[in-house]
């Protein structure tokens, strides 16, 4: 795992584009055809805009999987993370293969139909973010570090309700979902490389949690730890509670 750290949003938004559209096309090179996992949430806005925008990227020859989304939720909500991807992601790039999650009716049925087609092949880069609680996608405390299902229902706990409610998609707490369709975290660290992007002070707490403490169910986004083509783009807020010795060069070579 490698930690990038920018003082500028900006900046750091536009550096894990880059990464991120590099192995995107080194895919399309070598494949003719690149697979990714497409992650959500306001930490992931700056990044998806830079991203779309990246030149020389042909996104036609890109099929796209979703990370999670809630159950029980329609597609044209606000909060859907369908709707998400198709305003920041599939939209803008002109994207023509893409898998989304439908959480109703049938979300065991997504499950099995959406997990067969992302097992079929690897997944060239992931993009994902850490969250208040240390989730990695909807893998809230404590994750199943042991499926091997591609895709499963989980429950999400109050901290991960809150911050939905804390970042604007939800008025209240009883307004979000107590349910959701994630990817599994075994299926994530299968993807060749994992871009995560996560900027902010609030998310402080999380990542020094993730990336200092033990590597534990108890701390999701801890096992970017043992991927080796992991990179985490943080910014100085989102740094503040990391210790010099986290950060010394090296720190997290495999």
């Amino acid at each position: 795992m490698t930690i990038r750290i920018f003082s500028d949003k900006a900046d750091l938004a536009r550096e894990a584009a880059a990464q991120a559209a590099g192995l995107i096309q080194r895919a399309i090179t070598e494949r003719g055809a690149a697979r990714i996992l497409a992650a959500t949430g306001e930490s992931q806005v700056g990044f998806l805009d830079a991203l779309v925008r990246w030149p020389g990227l042909y996104w036609p020859k890109v099929e796209m999987f979703q990370l999670d989304e809630y159950i029980g939720l329609p597609a044209n909500h606000p909060a859907s993370f369908r709707s998400y991807l198709l305003d920041r992601l599939i939209r803008p790039s002109g994207m023509e293969k893409y898998h989304l999650l439908d959480g109703e009716p049938d979300p065991a049925a997504t499950c099995e139909r959406v997990g067969r087609l992302l097992a079929a092949a690897p997944v060239d880069v992931a993009f994902a973010g850490i969250g208040e609680n240390g989730h990695i996608a909807f893998n809230d405390p404590p994750a199943d570090f042991e499926t091997e299902a591609p895709y499963l229902v989980v429950s999400l706990d109050e901290a991960c309700r809150r911050q939905q409610v804390g970042e604007g998609w939800f008025r209240t707490l009883a307004e979000v979902p107590e349910q959701a369709i994630t990817i599994s975290v075994r299926q994530l660290i299968k993807a060749k490389a994992i871009v995560s992007v996560v900027p902010d002070a609030r998310k402080a707490p999380a990542v020094a949690r993730c990336l200092e403490g033990l590597i534990s169910p108890e701390a999701p986004a801890s096992v970017l730890r043992i991927h080796p083509e992991a990179t985490v783009y943080l910014d100085n807020a989102s740094a503040a509670l990391l210790s010099p010795e986290t950060l010394q060069p090296g720190r997290f070579s495999p």
